[in-house]
């Protein structure tokens, strides 16, 4: 049976002598356009939201309520990697580029990181540890997961009142059906990402 994240995996740093721990996370590796969103979260341990969890399973009520209480209570850190960088890096090296930027971004520096997946970042500013579901069981990574969900998702809101037809506002930019359709329709933008085949194709 599935559990909810805990803090168990940064009780384990503080018992390795931490003082600072940062729970890091990704969104928007699978999409056709818009930026991919790293957030950097170091949770204050005393005022902790109820009720976080992977981003994916809460509803956009629910992660708007804790993306506000996070923001309130937490150290937090946004960060991109741009168009221009996924198609030039890759998508898996500019989402670290995201998360390293993340990381740097925030107040003050974090003895330790826990980072989403099964790679840390090259040129992360502090030693981390890679956790596969990480955003499943730790209360840092979730917290992360749902600011990094939600700022990428007002920023493609944003993108598609720029760019309307494409349905970024409901799709966020991953490759529906509605979507690919526009692309033959409408074409490519310039925040569609030309190293991704189905946008390749159409140029």
């Amino acid at each position: 049976m599935a559990t909810a994240p805990s803090f168990r995996e940064e009780r384990k740093c503080l018992k390795a002598g931490a003082l600072l721990i940062a729970g890091v996370d990704e969104v928007g590796r699978g999409p056709l356009a818009g930026p991919v969103t790293a957030a950097a979260v170091v949770l204050n341990p005393k005022r902790t939201p109820k009720g976080l969890n992977d981003s994916k399973k809460l509803s956009a009520k629910a992660r708007d309520r804790l993306f506000d209480e996070i923001m309130s209570t937490a150290d937090v850190s946004v960060a991109h990697a741009n168009v221009d960088e996924i198609d030039d890096l890759n998508i898996l090296y500019a989402s670290h580029l995201a998360m390293e930027r993340a990381v740097l971004g925030l107040k003050t520096a974090p003895c330790h990181a826990l980072i989403d997946g099964n790679m840390i970042p090259k040129a992360l500013c502090c030693p981390a540890t890679a956790i596969i579901k990480g955003d499943a069981r730790s209360l840092s990574i979730a917290a992360a997961s749902i600011i990094a969900k939600v700022m990428r998702d007002r920023i493609m809101v944003d993108l598609a009142q720029q760019h309307p037809g494409y349905g970024w506002e409901k799709n966020a930019g991953y490759p529906t059906k509605a979507h690919k359709l526009a692309l033959e329709n409408l074409g490519v933008t310039p925040h569609h990402r030309r190293s991704f085949k189905p946008v390749y194709q159409m140029l």
